[in-house]
């Protein structure tokens, strides 16, 4: 396997227009704008991408218009995951066939399967392809089957093309456990972090971050990874709570978070798709006055 260490990666939003079809000319703009603005590498559609809301050939033909789009200025990693696994793998296969630089797959979504099926799940989808397989953790609680540094392990031994774990969890021993005994299986593995809580994974050895929150702050997003990849924690600290405040405020608005923060810097992305409901016009103008007025945004580009 080629080495494949992603640093720096945005993970965009998918638009919808009002019939809840997706709006490719925004998409492409939405593209752009992470192109413009920092991003080394593309993941999508991840659950910021609102993928559990798309059908299967909406999800390959959104992969299709990316790859296409992006033209190969920067690597997109295909984002393949499924309760099922059989689509996961053909979703794999079909990124190969169209020029992903990567795949990346949680455990099957909302069901509960035994650690041994959750490691055969994910060792069918690596070896669906022979590009770089990313393994990632849920980012909430009750998707499905918590990974363990076992299941990690497992799926390690079994297949030569694991490049690393993008963990959302934030469980500190599993990603010690994970990374210093997955390293002694694979010199090569690498550790990510699948939220915007840099400080941790990399004082821990982790390498970059799949960010959600570029979309919104991707000056800040990028200090604040300069800072964690010199191994300036200290100085760190200060944006990265600042990050944990922004990160804290779109959590509590739910759905609407992520598009209605791009909403309030400029960036109208639509609302999110059903069943997903977004706020109410008077809550959304109020949480994106509160979004406006976060003196840290104040640097952060307006507009596309």
């Amino acid at each position: 396997m080629t080495p494949f260490k992603p640093s720096l990666v945005h993970n965009p939003v998918t638009p919808f227009k009002p019939d809840q079809g997706i709006d490719y000319d925004r998409y492409a703009k939405i593209l752009d704008f992470h192109l413009k603005n920092g991003a080394e590498a593309l993941a999508l559609p991840m659950q910021q991408g609102e993928d559990v809301s798309m059908t299967d050939a909406e999800q390959r033909a959104l992969l299709a218009f990316a790859i296409k789009h992006v033209a190969g200025r920067v690597p997109v990693i295909a984002h393949v995951s499924d309760s099922g696994t059989a689509i996961a793998v053909a979703r794999a296969k079909h990124a190969a066939e169209l020029g992903a630089a990567a795949i990346a797959s949680h455990p099957p979504y909302f069901w509960h399967p035994k650690p041994a099926m959750v490691a055969e799940h994910l060792v069918q989808v690596g070896r669906a392809t022979s590009l770089p397989f990313f393994i990632c953790t849920p980012l909430v609680e009750d998707a499905g089957t918590h990974l363990t540094a076992e299941i990690v392990l497992d799926v390690l031994k079994k297949l030569d093309n694991v490049a690393g774990m993008v963990d959302s969890s934030m469980r500190f021993v599993f990603m010690l456990e994970t990374l210093s005994l997955g390293r002694e299986i694979r010199p090569g593995f690498e550790l990510l972090c699948g939220t915007d809580m840099m400080v941790p994974n990399r004082t821990l050895g982790g390498i970059g971050v799949f960010s959600p929150l570029a979309s919104i702050a991707p000056r800040l997003v990028r200090e604040l990874h300069e800072l964690c990849r010199k191994q300036q924690f200290v100085q760190a600290r200060k944006i990265q709570e600042q990050l944990a405040e922004l990160h804290h405020l779109v959590k509590q608005a739910g759905r609407s978070g992520l598009k209605g923060a791009m909403r309030a810097l400029g960036r109208d992305c639509g609302e999110p798709r059903l069943p997903a409901i977004g706020l109410g016009e008077a809550e959304l103008a109020r949480f994106m006055e509160r979004v406006s007025a976060l003196p840290y945004l104040r640097a952060e580009p307006r507009g596309w």
